[in-house]
């Protein structure tokens, strides 16, 4: 078929199982385990049917205006999109048009990869250390612009502000993206670098912290340089991005602070207390400073265990990739879903290393060892 020429080929990014089995417990996507504010249920019970009818604001004011007071900025230093995954990519389409190869961790986001190669923007992979923490120098290199995720997704490592200063510093010819999906569970946000580089865009969510990824709402803050750009480069593309009701019922999902703090505080928690937990059944995990855990086992592959946990009505995320294949990252569940959790791996584990010292009786008896 001659069209299929002209096809625009992609590989696309593979999200998480989203099962619709019932009594599961599904930990594979970092989605908040409680629910929204209760001041979202009633706004969301006030809003005009009748105004559904028109075209939503392009510029989505309502929520705009909300972001900029409560994170004391300019209007015009906001940009809203359908979920961070939507601002990420107009970013990308936006400001990653150098001849240069853009740079980000060899671990990461798998999306930056994906839009990369579907908007044919050259790119590089910078290896984390053995630590798995990013090495500034690496971005010291020729570059069309960097992009990384603090706290680091899969691993949950948070890295310093001065950290992030560093790259800015080395990289003022370019646009630096931070994405700060998860900095809400125990990180420090870039936010107040803006007010310093003005090629400093900074990416968030609703999705995990305020617990509304159903609701598909992203924002970046930056200069007004780059805010002006990316809308831009939006509204060439689809100007009604955003719906009335998630502009309505994310500005109201910004004025509970203390129910939002208990949310979170809640979150960190009972991750410290899974952190731990696992620890006395022989995972490792790192520091992680988001509402997942990214643990492995001293004996056991992560494979199987992710298919055991499967089988049993637990989704947890694993990747068959270098660096990480021995890996799973957990989401962070109510202490009641992480306990069954743990009751689960507890068995599991003592199974394993009841089956593991079985299998050496046999070469202990050959070796003298048992009488």
């Amino acid at each position: 078929m001659s069209w299929e020429k002209n096809v625009r080929r992609a590989v696309p990014y593979v999200a998480g199982e989203q099962p619709r089995k019932p009594d599961i417990i599904k930990l594979n996507t970092n989605e908040c385990p409680y629910p929204p504010p209760p001041g979202v249920k009633r706004a969301a019970g006030k809003i005009d049917l009748d105004a559904l009818r028109l075209y939503p604001d392009p510029g989505a004011s309502i929520l705009t205006d909300a972001l900029a007071e409560y994170y004391h900025v300019r209007p015009e230093q906001v940009f809203v999109g359908v979920g961070s995954d939507d601002v990420l990519s107009m970013a990308f389409l936006t400001f990653f048009n150098s001849e240069d190869p853009i740079l980000f961790p060899d671990v990461t986001y798998s999306f930056y990869s994906v839009w990369a190669e579907l908007y044919r923007i050259p790119y590089r992979t910078c290896a984390l250390g053995e630590d798995l923490r990013i090495r500034p120098e690496d971005y010291s290199q020729p570059n069309g612009g960097v992009i990384f995720p603090n706290p680091n997704a899969p691993t949950g490592i948070l890295e310093s502000i001065g950290t992030v200063e560093k790259i800015l510093q080395a990289n003022q010819d370019a646009v630096v993206i931070v994405d700060e999906a998860y900095v809400d569970f125990g990180g420090t946000s870039a936010l107040p670098l803006v007010e310093k580089y003005d090629n400093l865009l900074v990416v968030q969510t609703f999705s995990k912290s305020r617990a509304m990824a159903g609701m598909r709402i992203g924002f970046c803050i930056g200069s007004e340089k780059l805010i002006s750009c990316l809308n831009d480069v939006k509204f060439s593309v689809n100007s009604y991005t955003m719906s009335l009701p998630a502009q309505v019922l994310g500005a109201e999902a910004l004025r509970d602070e203390d129910y939002f703090r208990s949310v979170t505080d809640k979150i960190i928690l009972t991750r410290e207390r899974i952190k731990r937990e696992l620890a006395e059944l022989g995972f490792s995990s790192t520091d992680s400073r988001a509402n997942f855990i990214f643990a492995s086992h001293e004996s056991i592959p992560a494979e199987e265990l992710f298919t055991a946990l499967r089988e049993a009505g637990i989704y947890v995320r694993y990747w068959k990739k270098p660096r990480i294949d021995n890996c799973l990252r957990i989401t962070v569940g109510t202490d009641e879903q992480m306990d069954r959790l743990m009751e689960f791996l507890g068995t599991y584990v003592g199974k394993s290393r009841i089956l593991d010292c079985t299998a050496t009786i046999p070469e202990k008896i050959e070796n003298g060892e048992v009488q």
